[in-house]
Order: C-alpha cells, then sequence, then structure tokens
C-alpha cells in the first residue's frame, strides 16, 4: 500500500522477496495545466507485474476491507500511501501490518517527517519499520537504520535518498521473515519523545530575515522542492533556491549586501546567507546573478514583509 514515487522501492522490495497478492494506492488525480487524470507513481510501477491494483475513495465503508480478506494475506506493508488505515484493514493479514516511515522514530511522527527533519537542522534522520496500529505513528519499530543529512541535501534529495534506503531496509527484514517464520519483537517507542511532522502549507513557506542564518539556510533547503522558500521584494514574491552561509558583513535583516557569482548574499538577524538561485513569479529558476543583472538591487535595499 503507497502511492508517491517514496513508495516505489517499497513495492520493489515486497515484489521480489514475497508472493506479491495486490496493490493498494490513491486514485488517479488531476494533475498539469489540462488537469488530465494522472496515476501515482505506484500504479505506474504495479501495472507490468500482473496483480489487482486497488484505488479506493473510501476506507471505512468496508469495501477495502473485502477486496484484501479475499487475498489470504500474510502480512501488508504500508509505504507514504497517504490515508489513515482502518482497524478493519489493520486486522485483514495474520500478521498485521507494517510501515516504512522516514524518521527516527518517535522524532517526526506524522505527513511530513523529511521535511521537519529538514527544516528542524537535525544532524541525522533514518528510516523505520513499525507495526501499525490505529495511533498515528505510535506503534512499536522492528527496525531503524540512521544516516546522515548532508549539509547541502533539500528535503528533494533526502526523498529520493530514503525511498532507497527504506526499500533496502524492508527487503533484509522481509527476507528474515521467510528464514525465522515471524517478524520478531519489536521495541515500544517512547511516547515522552515524540515529536509531531504536520503537512507543510505554502505560507510555511515564508523567510524571516530576523532568523538567523543557520535557521534560514534549513528553511530554504526544506522547503525544496515544495512548497518552497521564498521572501517578497517589493509587492513580487522571490522563490530561494541553493542557501549557503555568506561572509559578506551585516546589516538589517533582509539587506541585500552583495550580489556575486555565488549568488545573492542577504543580511539575516544573525550572520548572512548566499542565496544561490531564485525564480520570481511567472519566470523561470535561475542563478541569483542572473536575475540580479536585468533587475538589480538599490543600495541598502531590504527583501521581505
Amino acid at each position: 500500500m503507497g502511492s508517491p514515487d517514496f513508495a516505489v522501492p517499497s513495492l520493489h522490495a515486497v515484489a521480489k522477496t514475497c508472493d506479491l497478492q495486490a496493490v493498494v494506492c490513491q486514485p488517479d488525480r488531476p494533475a498539469g495545466r489540462g488537469r488530465k487524470l494522472k496515476p501515482p507513481a505506484v500504479k505506474v510501477a504495479a501495472e507490468p507485474m500482473d496483480v489487482p491494483i486497488y484505488q479506493p475513495t473510501k476506507m471505512k465503508d468496508g469495501t477495502l476491507r473485502d477486496a484484501l480478506a479475499q487475498h489470504d494475506l500474510d502480512l501488508i506493508v504500508v509505504t507514504a500511501f497517504g490515508r489513515i488505515l482502518p482497524k478493519d484493514v489493520l486486522d485483514v493479514p495474520r500478521m498485521g501490518c507494517i510501515n516504512v516511515h522516514a524518521s527516527l522514530l518517535p522524532r517526526w511522527r506524522g505527513a511530513a517527517p523529511i521535511q521537519r527533519a529538514v527544516l528542524a537542522g537535525d544532524p541525522t534522520t533514518g528510516v523505520a519499520i513499525m507495526r501499525m496500529e490505529e495511533g498515528l505513528d505510535t506503534g512499536p519499530v522492528y527496525r531503524m537504520v540512521e544516516t546522515p543529512i548532508e549539509a547541502h541535501e533539500t528535503s528533494g534529495m533526502l526523498f529520493e535518498r530514503l525511498a532507497v534506503l527504506g526499500g533496502d531496509v524492508l527487503a533484509q527484514m522481509l527476507r528474515d521473515v521467510d528464514t525465522r517464520g515471524g517478524l520478531g519483537e519489536p521495541t515500544p517507542q517512547d511516547d515522552a519523545q515524540a515529536t509531531h511532522a504536520a503537512m507543510l502549507s505554502k505560507a510555511e513557506g515564508a523567510v524571516d530575515w530576523s532568523w538567523p542564518a543557520a535557521r534560514v539556510i534549513d528553511h530554504v533547503r526544506g522547503m525544496d522542492p515544495w512548497p518552497n522558500a521564498f521572501t517578497a521584494r517589493g509587492e513580487l514574491a522571490l522563490k530561494l533556491y541553493a542557501a549557503s552561509s555568506s561572509d559578506q558583513g551585516a546589516g538589517a535583516p533582509g539587506t541585500v549586501l552583495a550580489v556575486d557569482g555565488r549568488g545573492m548574499h542577504v543580511a539575516c538577524g544573525t550572520g548572512a546567507v548566499c542565496i544561490g538561485e531564485v525564480q520570481p513569479a511567472g519566470k523561470r529558476r535561475m542563478s541569483a546573478e542572473a536575475y540580479a543583472s536585468g533587475r538589480p538591487f538599490a543600495a541598502g535595499e531590504r527583501l521581505g514583509a
């Protein structure tokens, strides 16, 4: 059970190590300028596998439970499915349901664990495989693998890396199930250490230049590729990418200190950052230097509300 690109390595792990009986994903959704229906990445990857593909629009009317019950399942694997499973679905397989979650549980339970880890400046993250229960990512953990978050990594880069890591950890666990005849004994989470990874909103992308430079850098990384960090230049919005530290001095928060081959240097509450690339509203993404050559900054010009 999964929907986006992140879940495709988990699908392949199940297909290679188990007798894959069925695939469940979100319904096709309108996408692009033409609003044509676009299938989830998991559906596209599963179509050549010659198994039933279910795309339920409702989770609690018993239809999905009845469809899965006819397959006599040992186990359900869930990766980024995008919906909360009701108890009647959790109870279908003999060994229960397991979830591939992109964080070091109990840190960052919820919908956006990868982005929240980057936004918080966490030095490490990882993948946890837990037993699913009715709570939000509260189940005991079977396996957990840690990996560092690199200084340059955006949420998008980390998505790709953790998707592969999740598939690898899942495949190893499923191979071990074959040899042991069971899932093993999971470790309960410490609820007192839990943090919540709330879904992102577009409004959260706004940069507050009074933040320290390190936080602005983490913010730009964490909001890439969606919803994107942005700031105001007058009445126009400017999306920000490729942030790094700057040694161009200090000024009032939001002041553009200089523009050079590295990018646009902007003063923060503490220190300064260099923004390597920008995207003006309705325009393509470009280097900050190229943008400033077409729309030069006045001396002492400040960004932000």
